[in-house]
């Protein structure tokens, strides 16, 4: 099983496919990584050589940010935002949408489950 900055990637599915599997790497990059590289984006992870692992994992260490170094910078674009007072970290802090959703119906996902007020026997 091959190992790229620190995921593994599965056994049987096309390499260009696996390494989707990274985040920080979609298809449009796995295809550009291959490019580079030289490997045909058609082989299978499993057919794949020590040396191969090897050119892919330079390629993606040397010219993208992954996994926790893309979460981290990512964590701390939404706490500057927050630090700083702007509508959108506004909007961060108080966990609703921040993209211009409506919020008086929809936003389940972002907002939580529905609660329904709570009524005092008289």
């Amino acid at each position: 099983m091959a190992r790229i900055a620190g995921v593994d990637l599965p056994r049987e599915k096309r390499i260009e496919v696996a390494l989707t599997y990274i985040t920080g790497i979609g298809l449009a990059s796995s295809q550009k990584i291959l490019a580079t590289v030289g490997i045909s984006p058609d082989k299978r992870v499993n057919e794949m050589t020590g040396e191969d692992v090897a050119k892919i994992r330079d390629e993606i260490t040397e010219h993208y940010k992954v996994e926790g170094a893309l979460r981290s910078e990512t964590q701390m674009n939404i706490k500057r935002l927050m630090d700083i007072g702007c509508y959108r970290g506004l909007r961060h802090r108080r966990n609703m949408p921040c993209r211009g959703q409506r919020t008086h119906t929809n936003a389940r996902t972002r907002r939580g489950k529905r609660s329904t007020a709570v009524r005092k026997k008289s």
